[in-house]
């Protein structure tokens, strides 16, 4: 005969071994396609934050202070992307991004480990990412849009929007003053 604490272990540990029952009307497929979008977003703004903030602290030149707080305020405005788009996978009953390891795994934004980089060269770097994000999640809102996932697309909406800004504000800042030898 199977006690009471037998039973609630055994089935402790059944749901512990389920997968993830995240009520959804979204079919397995669109799940599955829009985790894998989504979770390669995440990877790209992890990376892209990661080199952001990289950029701010190596920072130098006449116009550090400026560069370094438009620096610090895009990593800020990434960083701020993450939770949502772990929640919405989650949210859609997917699974999210589990480590640094499988960031490096999905990422598509190329990391810039260089001793030095000019700050020019940073801005012109980072412009290219934020171009290249945009792009990323212009793709995902396409697979959102197979899916009728209004949800994860109208974020993306957002998202689209913000990373549309901050390659505005990099191309404006990495522009060369031929006037000042630049």
């Amino acid at each position: 005969m199977t006690t009471a604490t037998e039973r609630d272990t055994r089935e402790l540990r059944q749901r512990r071994n389920a997968p993830l029952q995240t009520p959804t009307d979204l079919k397995p497929s669109a799940t599955s396609d829009i985790t894998a979008a989504l979770n390669a977003i995440l990877a790209d703004v992890f990376a892209l934050y990661l080199k952001t903030k990289n950029f701010h602290w190596h920072m130098s030149g006449r116009h550090f202070r400026d560069y370094h707080l438009l620096l610090d305020e895009q990593a800020d405005q990434l960083f701020a992307m993450t939770d949502p788009i772990a929640e919405r996978t989650r949210k859609i009953g997917g699974s999210t991004i589990h480590s640094i390891g499988q960031i490096a795994r999905l990422q598509r934004v190329l990391d810039n480990d260089s001793e030095y980089v000019s700050p020019l060269d940073m801005l012109a770097e980072l412009r290219d990412d934020n171009k290249a994000l945009a792009a990323a999640l212009r793709e995902t809102h396409d697979v959102c849009d197979e899916h009728r996932d209004v949800a994860s697309a109208s974020l993306i909406e957002v998202w689209i929007d913000e990373t549309e800004r901050r390659t505005w504000f990099l191309f404006e800042a990495s522009e060369r003053d031929p006037s000042a030898g630049e």
